[in-house]
């Protein structure tokens, strides 16, 4: 048994709050591009990177799966989430 596979698999259920959040992030992209913009008007690719990890990792945590290695757990969880969700912020507010 190698020590980077879970023993026991948590249940696997939606998470509304992380689904929610990727369907705002979505949304919010498709529907207001500017928003990745820096104010020279060009695109922002850092402020997109971020969103768009945040976006993913909210999309895989929301609709229930959760990854059996710890390292693909630790990578597509709600941490990392907000932390990518907090980096595109501090991008978008130094702007």
């Amino acid at each position: 048994m190698t020590l980077n596979v879970a023993e026991v698999q948590p249940s696997s259920r939606l998470h509304r709050l992380s689904l929610a959040v990727a369907v705002t992030i979505m949304l919010a992209c498709t529907l207001y591009p500017p928003l990745m913009t820096a104010p020279d008007g060009k695109a922002d690719h850092a402020l997109a990177t971020a969103l768009f990890i945040a976006m993913s990792v909210a999309f895989v945590r929301g609709v229930g799966f959760i990854p059996r290695r710890l390292v693909w757990r630790r990578m597509f969880s709600g941490w990392t989430c907000l932390a990518a969700l907090a980096l595109a912020g501090g991008l978008k507010f130094l702007h």
